[in-house]
């Protein structure tokens, strides 16, 4: 990570950082999903905090996902904040995951709580760092799972979702220019949803039947 770091200042001071990189509960084992999405996220917020320049801004992608855990323990959400990096992968409640989803879940929701964590570090350098959590995004990985074993349910949470329909990047990509613009200036350490509805129909409306599924 530090190789890619040194490579990167390399053109510069970084000004901006965006983080898209993940795989999906159809992709890949838990150990992976775990590796990548959770512990991978974190090292990233953690290095670029470090030389982040005065002015920048960052924007991790999550998933609406991480908002389907419900409340956890306060212990955990902690522990998921501020655990020591080369730590994370070792908290007992993460190694007794074995499914999939939950993993990418817990992955989400730790991306949006260490965002949180980190932007009181980014703060001491001028910087913001936020987090964006989209719904179904057409891209290759959301068609990978409209193509996996949970595709049929994710069609049916489209068109039962308020929006009718799945986001395009465009519009996730507008708001992480919002976010990283003079704009956004004062927004640091917030999560913003961008899921046509659905999750507030998974907890309150008509996909609720999906709670008992995912």
């Amino acid at each position: 990570m530090i190789s890619i770091i040194e490579h990167a200042q390399n053109f510069g001071n970084i000004t901006n950082l965006v983080n898209a990189a993940g795989v999906s509960p159809s992709q890949a084992p838990v150990e992976a999903i775990l590796k990548v999405d959770l512990y991978g996220t974190a090292v990233l917020l953690e290095e670029f905090g470090k030389i982040i320049a005065e002015g920048g801004s960052g924007v991790v992608i999550s998933s609406q996902s991480g908002h389907r855990l419900g409340a956890l323990p306060e212990d955990e959400n902690t522990k998921l904040a501020t655990t020591p990096t080369e730590e994370l992968l070792e908290l007992d409640f993460l190694k007794k995951i074995t499914d999939t989803l939950k993993a990418y879940q817990y992955s989400k929701r730790c991306n949006v709580l260490r965002v949180m964590y980190e932007a009181t570090r980014w703060g001491k350098r001028g910087a913001t760092i936020n987090s964006i959590s989209p719904g179904i995004i057409i891209t290759p990985l959301a068609n990978d799972e409209l193509k996996g074993p949970r595709g049929e349910g994710y069609r049916k949470m489209l068109e039962a979702s308020p929006a009718g329909r799945a986001g395009t990047p465009d519009e996730v990509g507008e708001l992480a220019e919002f976010l990283m613009s003079k704009r956004g200036k004062f927004i640091s350490g917030a999560d913003y949803l961008i899921d046509g509805g659905t999750t507030a129909s998974y907890w309150y409306g008509d996909l609720q039947y999906l709670k008992k599924t995912h």
